[in-house]
């Protein structure tokens, strides 16, 4: 990452005071949330690829991708707010989440705030492209997350079904990134579907990695096992469930279903999938896709950022965290 960060170090900074400015409230209590929401920020894997997508084809980064980086940001971070909500959760990267401290009301209203201010940030400044990509994604965010719940009732998701999810659902906020961050500098269609094609196979590859975490004993912040008790059938599960005989796969599911919070049937099922060969499968999927976007990213000149953002893509499948 430290690569990274030099080509767009100063531009990373100038990026984070734009941010703070454009979630600032003149209401007290709302300015205390954003202040906490701006100092817990995560890894800004989205700003950089904003970044670092304007900078492959421009040498100047204008207004207009910070505000798209900072329209990214504003509805990643939106999103989080009301998925905490959704999903119960107290807790957001170690830290107490908005819903935790406040209670679910504040919550989904700050949600709302920082959606209404990433819709004004973009109409204000008339950056409607812009802001055509982003609704784009969280439409189909939407659309993602409600398929998963559907298909989570029944346990009958298939490996075309979950990639059907991930692409909505985590890969289509990473392409608009891309493509946001490429209009932006080129308003170019053809260069900016190009990058936001990119951005969807990054953003597979990232899904399948945080997917991978849950059956590891990397330290990585959170326990083993935590979308069995989901219940939530990613493609470890998948590719176990479609290659194991009818007793095996009877087993899984009865434990997926009814024993999903028993560690130790939990950890039953991570040893059947690690067994079924699950977990080589997956990783090969993902570096499939970390591959095609290589491929896309091959196709634009060699450059300084062009190696920056193959390492930021090579990042997200190598992390460890």
């Amino acid at each position: 990452m430290d690569d990274i960060k030099h080509l767009i170090g100063k531009e990373l900074q100038d990026f984070e005071t734009k941010f703070a400015d454009s979630v600032k409230s003149h209401v007290p209590l709302l300015d205390r949330i954003m202040h906490y929401i701006v100092k817990r920020k995560g890894k800004q894997i989205r700003p950089m690829f904003v970044l670092l997508s304007a900078k492959l084809f421009s040498d100047h980064i204008q207004e207009s991708t910070y505000r798209a980086a900072a329209l990214v940001e504003l509805l990643h971070t939106a999103t989080l707010v009301h998925d905490d909500v959704v999903d119960d959760a107290n807790e957001r990267r170690g830290l107490f989440s908005i819903n935790a401290l406040w209670k679910n009301k504040i919550a989904v209203l700050v949600g709302d705030y920082l959606l209404s201010k990433g819709l004004l940030l973009s109409l204000n400044n008339n950056d409607f492209r812009t802001l055509q990509i982003l609704s784009e994604a969280v439409k189909e965010m939407s659309e993602g997350e409600l398929l998963q719940i559907e298909k989570t009732r029944k346990l009958n998701i298939k490996e075309d079904i979950y990639f059907e999810i991930i692409r909505r659902k985590t890969a289509s906020l990473l392409a608009s990134a891309c493509a946001a961050g490429a209009w932006s500098s080129s308003n170019d269609e053809h260069t900016t579907e190009q990058m936001r094609l990119f951005g969807e196979k990054v953003g597979v590859a990232f899904q399948i990695k945080d997917d991978l975490f849950d059956y590891g004993s990397a330290k990585i912040g959170k326990p083993t096992g935590i979308d069995i008790r989901e219940k939530k059938m990613t493609l470890p599960l998948i590719y176990t469930l479609e290659h194991s005989n009818t007793e095996t796969r009877r087993k899984i599911i009865n434990i997926v279903k009814n024993h999903n919070t028993d560690k130790d049937r939990v950890d039953e099922v991570i040893r059947l999938v690690k067994a079924s060969g699950g977990i080589e499968y997956t990783r090969q999927k993902m570096f499939e896709y970390r591959d095609e976007a290589l491929t896309i990213l091959n196709r634009f000149p060699e450059n300084a950022v062009r190696n920056g953002l193959e390492s930021l893509v090579r990042f997200t499948t190598d992390r460890t965290f």
